[in-house]
């Protein structure tokens, strides 16, 4: 894979874990900064301020990131958890998002593994197909 097909990722740490953002995977939902600004603020840069919260606190607000743009890695462990059980949910006026852990081919051929939450597009809009990049927002999508 060449530099230019890499995934961009982006790490924020603290003494107790490292919050990991993808930024091509996120949906822009703004519930991270929504409901902890003192961490995650669109307006700074970086944007993530680890020491804007408790680990626990900033634990529970990655683990409700809608797309799964945001996960974490206390310190010691080496790999994110794998995700059994699958789940389906339709969002109002946004994208499919599928729980799990998903082996997903594209239309070019190229396979790639997804943990935790993916984030479909369901409006057509999307620049990164098959995933949601939050343009249900600016298209108007209802459904």
């Amino acid at each position: 894979m060449s530099d230019k097909q890499k995934e961009l990722v982006k790490k924020y740490s603290n003494d107790d874990i490292t919050v990991v953002w993808k930024p091509k995977t996120c949906i822009h939902a703004k519930k991270c900064w929504k409901e902890l600004i003192q961490v995650f603020d669109p307006r700074n840069k970086p944007w993530v301020n680890m020491e804007g919260a408790t680990t626990e606190r900033i634990k529970k607000q990655v683990e409700a990131c809608p797309s799964g743009a945001l996960s974490y890695i206390s310190k010691g462990e080496s790999k994110e958890k794998a995700y059994t059980e699958t789940k389906i949910e339709v969002l109002a006026n946004g994208p499919l998002l599928v729980y799990g852990t998903l082996h997903i081919t594209n239309s070019d051929g190229k396979s790639e593994k997804k943990n935790k939450t993916t984030a479909f597009c369901r409006c057509g809009a999307s620049k990164n197909k098959p995933y949601c990049d939050g343009a249900h927002v600016k298209e108007g999508f209802i459904g």
